[in-house]
């Protein structure tokens, strides 16, 4: 039973015949899964919260960063640092005290993607690689529920209901990952502000449908829009059944951390003027670093194997050496051990 005060809250919604109070005490029983808490996810958890699902979790093991807050409209610079969950998790309580929120503050990976998935009804997937897609696809085909997936690049964005009544998955539309090279490099995607809002609202709506059984969910149709002529297409896609036979999970290396970022003097000072957190490291050896350097620590590449303990892997590591050989090294040897954020020096010290 809704409350006068939930009454007044979603009379908006609750006067839709297609809804009534019955969809929206079908709103308000239902729990929902928001995996990433990006660009994407924003507008998914702040559209959600604000329709009155009862239970919302999100599981992203980010913080916040200066340059999220061109399209993730959750987050403030006063916020930079923290935890994004967290401060969603505030800013959506304070919208509505109505929802219960759960908070995961890690990434989602093949050891715990079951146990939190098997909670809920419907996933969302606003992540932005294919390795969390193709994971949490599989997750939620192992455990039969629907996930809703949005993605976006530059001006376009797509979204899809997958695995939803026996309907297709993720891999009857891309069979596999693509392989290094086959997509662009994080570090050259850009996305027009707008274009998250757009797509996350979208995927919003497709859980609400198919919560209170309206309209005509995106199961088995792909839907693409292009934000600089406003033209959109639906592609339809059937299911392969051998896509139901999943058995078990893996991790996929995403392909977005296994290059490194490239950025040259200039780029280095401004984020170093921007960002409190940079660990700067000159991997050269000692006496080349006494000769002349841009600071930071000197953890020599003859080293780097023992010695990289003394760098958090949860802030942005900038690397260089004499020409930026022994530096494009060191950087892969973070990103294989988990670090996000590596910068290499162009061309080094002797630049």
């Amino acid at each position: 039973m809704l409350s006068q005060e939930e009454q007044k809250r979603y009379s908006k919604q609750t006067i839709l015949p297609e809804i009534g109070i019955q969809g929206q005490e079908q709103l308000a029983a239902a729990k929902v899964l928001v995996i990433g808490a990006g660009g994407l996810g924003c507008p998914i958890l702040q559209y959600l919260t604000a329709a009155g699902i009862g239970t919302i979790g999100i599981m992203d093991g980010d913080s916040v960063d200066i340059s999220n807050l061109q399209r993730q409209v959750l987050y403030t610079e006063q916020e930079i640092g923290q935890s994004k969950v967290l401060v969603a998790e505030k800013k959506l309580k304070a919208l509505n005290p109505n929802v219960t929120i759960n908070t995961y503050p890690v990434f989602i990976n093949s050891g715990n993607a079951l146990a939190i998935i098997s909670e809920y009804d419907i996933v969302v997937d606003g992540s932005d690689n294919f390795a969390t897609r193709y994971l949490v696809n599989d997750a939620c085909v192992m455990l039969d529920k629907p996930l809703v997936s949005g993605a976006i690049y530059k001006f376009e964005g797509q979204v899809t209901v997958l695995n939803y009544q026996n309907g297709p998955t993720y891999r009857c539309l891309f069979q596999e990952p693509p392989q290094e090279g086959e997509s662009p490099n994080c570090a050259d995607i850009g996305v027009i502000a707008t274009l998250p809002g757009i797509i996350g609202t979208i995927q919003a709506n497709e859980v609400i449908k198919m919560i209170t059984g309206i309209g005509d969910v995106l199961s088995g149709k792909f839907l693409v829009i292009d934000t600089l002529s406003m033209n959109s297409r639906i592609f339809h896609f059937k299911l392969n059944e051998a896509n139901k036979h999943i058995q078990s999970l893996q991790d996929i290396p995403q392909l977005c951390e296994t290059t490194s970022f490239t950025i040259d003097h200039d780029d280095m000072l401004r984020m170093m003027a921007e960002q409190t957190n940079i660990q700067l490291v000159d991997v050269r050896e000692p006496d080349e670093h006494e000769i002349g350097n841009f600071g930071g620590m000197n953890i020599p590449l003859s080293h780097f194997h023992t010695a990289r303990g003394m760098l958090d892997a949860a802030n942005p590591v900038i690397v260089y050496c004499a020409s930026g050989a022994r530096s494009k090294h060191a950087a892969k040897l973070l990103l294989e051990k988990g670090f996000k954020y590596v910068y290499n020096l162009k061309k080094g010290y002797l630049q």
